[in-house]
């Protein structure tokens, strides 16, 4: 294929882009994906409950067909399985936040009116899509190997839905967890505890992550999983701190989040850098240099970088021991 080809299919790819991107909107503007969230219909049904033409609706379901957005079985209409995963913060495919780019980039007082918290409990409804990446993230840490402590107790600080905590304790039939938050993200924590049955294993703690009070030294592994790029860089070397005091001599502190890396940023990481600006008051992506460095001036040794492979969005993983000896 030659230079001229691949701008050619660029370019259609570009068009294609925008095209699915309109129809999705258009879909839910005439309520299409509204009513097919409440079962299947015929092309009949859904034209005369919607007061849509027939013709023209054809052919947006055919072209909502082609893009997976929908399903067809002979003459019924069905949401897709990917399209039934859309929840109440992530239905409108993030429009609520993208509309404010433009504005948000053209404002020179620097002031924003980024919501931390439906910030936060936007990425606890959506974290399950990071479950692969967790699974991968437990293995790497080997929890309940040969050579690790048998049944540790975990701390997960800022825990969400519990998504990457749940994965470490299910690596070890004995290990427990401890999970920090607000309220609204605790309950998305206990469903994920409940879904692989961990039980007794799994206790709550209702609070701000950087101000609640936990047991120092009272826990083998403490983790804190996508809320540091989410804080500015005063309150994260709080939450750090307080893992840091949190951990029992030997222990580890295990930092997931989004990390710059040292190539060029892809798609993913300059849309999710833009997602933390656009929905944060301070938050912003740490280098993976950057992370190191913090958590060895907290005195953890061995401080070790990597990103997650099985992850989306470029999730990084940063491991660092406290001392087995207090100096």
């Amino acid at each position: 294929m030659n230079a001229q080809d691949k701008t050619l299919d660029q370019y259609q790819q570009f068009m294609k882009i925008n095209a699915a991107a309109h129809l999705f909107r258009s879909a839910r503007e005439l309520g299409l994906l509204k009513e097919l969230r409440e079962g299947q219909r015929t092309l009949t049904q859904l034209c005369e409950k919607l007061s849509l033409k027939p013709g023209a609706t054809k052919l947006v379901l055919d072209a909502l067909v082609a893009s997976s957005i929908i399903e067809k079985y002979e003459e019924d209409y069905a949401l897709s399985r990917v399209a039934h995963l859309l929840c109440q913060y992530d239905e409108d495919l993030g429009d609520a936040t993208w509309n404010r780019l433009v504005g948000h980039v053209r404002e020179e007082s620097g002031e924003t009116d980024a919501n931390d918290q439906a910030f936060l409990n936007s990425l606890a409804a959506t974290q399950w899509v990071h479950t692969p990446a967790a699974m991968q993230a437990a293995e790497m840490l080997d929890v309940g190997g040969e050579d690790e402590i048998s049944g540790p107790k975990i701390l997960d600080l800022g825990c969400g839905s519990a998504v990457w905590s749940a994965a470490i304790a299910h690596s070890d039939q004995k290990a427990t967890v401890t999970a920090v938050d607000h309220a609204a993200a605790l309950k998305a924590a206990q469903s994920t505890a409940d879904s692989i049955g961990l039980g007794d294993r799994f206790s709550v703690l209702e609070g701000d992550p950087v101000a609640v009070e936990v047991d120092e030294r009272g826990f083998d592994l403490v983790l804190v999983a996508q809320r540091l790029s989410c804080l500015g860089l005063d309150e994260g070397k709080k939450l750090l701190f307080k893992a840091a005091k949190s951990l029992k001599l030997g222990g580890k502190l295990v930092v997931i989040d989004l990390f710059r890396g040292p190539a060029k940023p892809d798609m993913s990481e300059c849309v999710e850098a833009l997602k933390l600006e656009l929905g944060t008051q301070h938050g912003s992506m740490r280098t993976l240099e950057a992370i190191q460095v913090e958590l060895t001036e907290l005195g953890l040794e061995n401080a070790q970088v990597t990103f997650l492979p099985d992850s989306r969005v470029n999730m990084g993983m940063a491991v660092a021991k406290r001392p087995s000896e207090q100096a």
